[in-house]
């Protein structure tokens, strides 16, 4: 029995197509190497036709996809099994965890974005200087029947109120004393507290913005010989934020939801500092417990996207059920990745869900608020 290494006859490995040297680096070659050993291209030197081409490339998407089925199929019915896996070394046959999330994250607010058509609710929002409020009657029209009515009647007893009038009339008024000397005002407001000043500031600018024709801080500052500070250019985005997402409530709610894929990657890090915290006595370094929660949050998107995708079909919520799915995967993941007896998971599963939630509410905030002073 011969151990010769065989060289193919036919197709574009053959012998006849084979170079002693590497086109791309440039690295020696011998005529059994298939690929450089330095850079992995393949070593042909045969010209490429447009049937390698597409050859080519449907052997790349083929090859992907069975990475794909393999990651779906141990993410959906192997939990933790993954991680150990891609911990371990056997990273060939996964997608990286980190592309995957970003493709899962990315889809799934592509989903929301377009499939909510948030571009429409523009036509709720208003140039008038009527409070939001009381623009929303119009929004009911969107309604039938009894849900309509009791909208409706919700927002007249609203505006009916004797303190909603007294607002509204204190609000108009505020804004002819700014108006009447727009200076004075201002240098007035310096003497204020802290929290008092930057209210007023943002009341100001808002007024500015909307009836004196203010489009952005250079013409404030042109304008009523305001300091060129960082408080002051703050309080001056705050305000023209929030006018615009008052006239453009749909695309300030798009803007948002474009921008979580991206936030997503900042808040799983902060929070995988927590995970290697509760595990800390484990052999697993920080970078393992990321994996995981990359991993343990594809997932969750995996649900989100089936969740949406039956709710197009039946026209009914079901994300309740795809949550408590969720819910059961990750416990039993924690419980097999971290290999830790039932009452220690829970524990910690109580603890990380909790800091997790913490967490997310105060990402939301500095999203929101990131978003009123950009857009």
């Amino acid at each position: 029995m011969s151990n010769k290494p065989t060289l193919p006859k036919k197709g574009n490995f053959k012998i006849e197509h084979r170079g002693s040297e590497c086109l791309n680096c440039g690295h020696s070659l011998r005529l059994t190497d298939k690929f450089c050993p330095n850079c992995s291209q393949a070593n042909n030197t045969k010209k490429l036709s447009l049937n390698d081409f597409f050859d080519e490339f449907f052997a790349s998407m083929i090859s992907y996809d069975s990475k794909l089925l393999r990651t779906l199929s141990a993410l959906l019915t192997k939990p933790g099994k993954i991680t150990a896996d891609f911990i371990a070394g056997k990273r060939a046959s996964y997608t990286n965890p980190f592309r995957f999330l970003l493709s899962l994250t990315i889809i799934y607010f592509l989903m929301i974005n377009f499939g909510g058509n948030y571009s429409n609710w523009d036509k709720y929002g208003s140039n008038s200087n009527e409070p939001f409020l009381i623009r929303l009657s119009n929004w009911v029209n969107s309604f039938d029947g009894l849900k309509q009515k009791q909208v409706k009647e919700e927002i007249a007893s609203v505006a009916q109120d004797t303190d909603f009038k007294e607002y509204l009339s204190a609000e108009l008024q505020k804004d002819s004393i700014i108006l009447s000397n727009p200076k004075k005002y201002f240098n007035s407001i310096t003497d204020a507290s802290f929290l008092n000043r930057h209210s007023k500031k943002n009341s100001f600018f808002n007024t500015v913005i909307r009836k004196d024709s203010v489009f952005d801080f250079e013409d404030a500052q042109r304008k009523y010989d305001i300091p060129n500070t960082s408080a002051n250019s703050i309080a001056f985005n705050a305000a023209s934020g929030l006018l615009k997402f008052n006239k453009q409530p749909g695309t300030f709610i798009s803007s948002l939801i474009s921008k979580l894929p991206f936030a997503i990657f900042f808040f799983l890090p902060v929070f995988t500092i927590f995970i290697w915290l509760a595990y800390i006595r484990k052999k697993y370094s920080y970078t393992d417990h990321l994996i995981f929660s990359f991993h343990s949050t594809s997932l969750f998107f995996i649900l989100l996207i089936i969740s949406y995708l039956f709710e197009w079909l039946i026209n009914k919520s079901v994300n309740w059920v795809f949550l408590i799915l969720f819910c059961i995967y990750l416990f039993i993941a924690m419980k097999r990745f971290y290999q830790q007896g039932f009452f220690k998971t829970s524990v910690k599963y109580v603890f990380l869900n909790t800091i997790f939630f913490i967490l997310a509410m105060f990402s939301m905030l500095i999203l929101l608020t990131g978003n009123v002073f950009t857009f």
